[in-house]
């Protein structure tokens, strides 16, 4: 499966297009990772804990999205976006979507 942000394929042409798919997880913050992030804060830096979080929410997203698009018959997923969005207090969702093609 082919995976990118812009709207064509370099060196491929779009035979057909399937249309729009997505996918997305939702995920609670953890109480070990807010003491050591509020720990962080004190001193600064990178909040290492909430960078694996949203590595692994994305990784999850795509996946998902993946999935969906193959299930149509796509070999490719074009114009990628990721969005996020707070579900409730400590619980975020990270959505990606894209448009499912088929490329020669």
């Amino acid at each position: 499966m082919i995976l990118t942000n812009v709207e064509t394929v370099p060196g491929k042409q779009i035979v057909e297009h399937m249309g729009i798919v997505q996918g997305s997880t939702v995920r609670a913050k953890h109480l070990g990772r807010d003491f050591m992030a509020s720990l962080k804060n004190l001193v600064g830096g990178e909040l290492k804990g909430y960078t694996e979080l949203l590595q692994d929410s994305r990784e999850e997203a795509m996946q998902r999205m993946s999935e969906q698009a193959s299930q149509m018959g796509a070999n490719a997923v074009v114009n990628i976006r990721f969005a996020t969005s707070s579900v409730a207090q400590g619980a975020a969702e990270l959505f990606v979507y894209g448009t499912a093609v088929r490329v020669e």
